[in-house]
């Protein structure tokens, strides 16, 4: 069973945002770029003008499209670039973004310090997205050391302004018992707000609470409702839940065809419980013949996530191989066909993919810093010594603008590579009759 510990940071920077964020100034009146050109592009091309003559608002959306890749090529230095133009008028959607982009190093250095100093610009002003990040720094124990107080003080803050996965932690705190008295009626209470609000997470953890009988009698007929909603708004996490229900019989008949179909969904989006459980059931022989190559290969899928059970299994289940005999361990590891493999392997080709070219413009940036802070230092001083510190500076200032260029170069290579794999077509999983 899967139910989430904390929503991931929020940086919101889809174009969703823009309709939450307050405008600081007047908005400009989009003028359409061509009539020809596609509508992501129109938009693109109609914040420029604003962009460049100030708007704040306009800076931000133009940050995003860059930031995205939506109607322009993706590019982390361009968005740095007007994401920085607005947060320094004060935009606070803008400095929350920037406080993404430097805690997880999208296209810059990692800087937890700096990262913190943006989501707290945003914050003090009431921005809701950055109170909750705050909440996320304090509780993780990121840049700052950990503080649950603080933490719900900030979830508090940004759920008073019903943002849903703030009520979502609230919630999550109160279950927890994290610098409250543990209170599963408050815990539900607070789950049920989110889930008013669409939150996908306090759905599922609605359904967990049922299932598992807390703060209320056990219902599995409730908790599988809820699993429903859940996976209808996009949670994996539920999606993995109504199959371990229909693998085990809870509150409905025993169904394998069932199981897999919400298994092999949930892997196909990275969910590692689900790619577990296909191992199990590949092992044991629930609902399909004993595939043991299949079995291998989703308990490895799992345990690359970093999931311990799935690693536990793969050992054990090693140990029984090799008790079989010379020769079965090596033939359970040879390569297979399968169509719900190959969606989980896309998944993660396609997350390791965005990981390292965010990584790579990091270090990019992080060498052009190097160079420029060469390249200006003593900058308007006519003494000796600082004419002397230029002239030789000059040539290591080159060397890291070379070192970026190369940093840029592999980014743009995987950056085909990532295209290529996301218009390759998958097959979808059919839902059992």
């Amino acid at each position: 069973m899967s139910f989430r510990a904390r929503a991931p940071i929020a940086a919101f920077f889809m174009f969703i945002l823009l309709s939450a964020a307050r405008p600081q100034g007047p908005i400009q009146t989009p003028t359409q770029a061509t009539a020809a050109a596609p509508p992501q592009e129109q938009d693109f091309y109609s914040r420029r003008e604003p962009a460049a003559a100030g708007d704040a608002q306009a800076q931000f959306a133009l940050g995003n499209h860059y930031f995205s890749g939506v109607g322009v090529p993706q590019d982390y230095g361009q968005a740095l670039f007007w994401f920085t133009k607005s947060a320094n008028q004060g935009f606070a959607p803008a400095q929350n973004q920037l406080g993404y982009m430097y805690q997880h190093k999208f296209g810059v250095p990692r800087d937890y310090k700096r990262a913190l100093g943006y989501y707290r610009s945003a914050a003090n002003q009431g921005y809701a997205l950055g109170q909750y990040n705050m909440g996320g720094m304090f509780e993780d124990g990121v840049g700052v050391k950990r503080d649950y107080k603080q933490a719900l003080d900030w979830y508090r803050k940004a759920a008073d302004q019903n943002l849903p996965q703030a009520e979502k932690q609230v919630g999550y705190f109160y279950q927890c018992g994290y610098k409250v008295k543990q209170d599963f009626a408050q815990a539900h209470a607070w789950y049920l707000r989110a889930g008013g609000h669409g939150n996908a997470d306090a759905e599922n953890q609605l359904g967990f609470f049922a299932e598992e009988g807390w703060g209320q009698p056990k219902d599995y007929t409730e908790a599988l409702s809820w699993f429903y909603k859940a996976a209808e708004h996009g949670s994996n996490d539920a999606e993995e839940n109504i199959g371990y229900m229909f693998q085990n019989g809870f509150g409905v008949p025993t169904d394998y065809a069932k199981a897999m179909y919400w298994f092999d969904k949930a892997a196909a989006e990275g969910n590692s419980n689900a790619e577990n459980q296909l191992g199990w059931m590949y092992q044991f022989r629930q609902g399909v013949e004993p595939n043991d190559a299949k079995a291998v290969t989703w308990y490895r899928l799992s345990a690359d996530l970093g999931n311990q059970r799935a690693a536990n299994n793969l050992h054990a289940f090693e140990e029984v191989l090799e008790d079989r005999g010379s020769g079965e361990w090596e033939a359970a590891n040879t390569p297979v066909t399968d169509a719900a493999i190959a969606r989980a392997k896309r998944w993660a080709t396609i997350q390791d993919l965005q990981r390292r070219i965010a990584g790579l413009e990091g270090d990019a940036q992080d060498q052009d810093d190097l160079a420029n802070q060469l390249t200006h230092t003593g900058k308007g001083k006519n003494d000796a010594l600082t004419k002397l510190f230029n002239a030789v500076g000059s040539v290591p200032a080159v060397k890291y603008h070379v070192e970026a260029a190369k940093y840029r170069a592999e980014a743009a290579r995987l950056r085909d590579e990532l295209a290529q794999i996301e218009n390759q077509s998958t097959a979808s999983v059919s839902a059992p009759y």
